[in-house]
């Protein structure tokens, strides 16, 4: 405080030169090294006040916040852009899924620039990195025996010819009886839905009753990372990072046990699942999506390992 006060009296040439970030902004050895991240806004909107004070100002704070005190920051963000949402606004709005994510894109890079968002790269996730690096976890995954290959009983809408992904059908919720619960979970009680519980369900293309149909799918074998998980939360709880909020919501999961946790879908738009007898399916994007953190800063720097596997520096 009282070196605060001195620097005060004495006005702004006793301040130390502006923060210059090198290009590409890299962790340096001896430095204080920051990623920051916001969360990836989804692309099928317009992005509002809501969204932009919900995580990308409060980053864009902290990443600013980091430069004034020279650290060495790198902050990225970037559209999610796979999904059925998309491909549900794509249907809505007469374009491909690839033309509404360009035209999105676009016009939230235009917004977070207005609004002078220091972001030092904004990518998307529609790009050959997220494709190499998504399939690449998925082959590691593969290899280390964490992932299962089961029939799932889903919903295929006849008049339509296809598999009704989550988002594309609608229902009455089996736990709390909401008449709009989503394919895959209810937004009133919260409670996750296989879309098959659903009761009077309705595909939401062309408002046909879908059937019950048994089809391939692969699976995260959660059940087996459970013990691991449990022992690292033990240690990252102790050292009191959490939330309360984010500790209640992941004990619950824990005291329910973990299950199997599908990871495919039958849709055309998504990062491709390279393996026979699945390459006709996509992945789910709630495995693909985060990985979206990754291929941004692969494309902002093939160097992004030095971020996300460099956990010393």
């Amino acid at each position: 405080i009282a070196a605060a006060v001195e620097i005060w009296a004495r006005g702004p040439a006793a301040l130390p030169p502006p923060w210059e970030p090198r290009t590409p902004v890299l962790p340096v050895e001896g430095e204080r090294n920051v990623l920051v991240t916001s969360a990836l806004p989804y692309v099928n909107n317009v992005p509002h006040l809501g969204n932009i004070i919900g995580c990308v100002l409060s980053a864009d704070t902290f990443a600013r916040y980091c430069r004034l005190r020279r650290w060495n920051t790198l902050f990225v963000c970037g559209t999610d852009e796979y999904g059925t949402a998309t491909e549900t606004r794509a249907l809505q709005e007469g374009l491909s899924p690839q033309e509404l994510c360009d035209r999105y894109h676009a016009l939230h890079a235009d917004i977070y620039t207005w609004f002078r968002i220091s972001f030092d790269h904004f990518g998307r996730t529609t790009t050959p990195q997220q494709t190499r690096i998504a399939q690449d976890i998925f082959q590691r995954l593969l290899a280390r025996g964490f992932l299962l290959q089961d029939t799932l009983e889903q919903l295929r809408c006849e008049s339509c010819g296809r598999y009704l992904a989550d988002r594309f059908v609608e229902g009455t919720c089996p736990f709390c009886g909401y008449a709009e619960a989503r394919g895959d979970q209810c937004d009133k009680c919260g409670k996750l839905i296989n879309a098959v519980e659903l009761q009077n369900p309705q595909c939401k293309l062309c408002h046909g009753t879908p059937v019950v149909t048994p089809t391939q799918h692969l699976f995260l074998d959660l059940p087996k990372l459970e013990g691991r998980l449990e022992a690292w939360l033990e240690r990252t709880w102790a050292a009191g990072e959490w939330t309360a909020n984010a500790r209640h919501i992941t004990r619950t999961w824990l005291r329910d046990g973990l299950k199997p946790r599908c990871i495919t879908r039958d849709l055309t738009w998504g990062t491709p699942v390279p393996l026979d007898g699945f390459r006709d399916k996509v992945f789910y994007v709630w495995f693909d999506a985060p990985i979206g953190y990754l291929s941004i800063t692969a494309n902002y720097t093939d160097q992004w390992e030095r971020w996300w596997k460099n956990p010393q520096q």
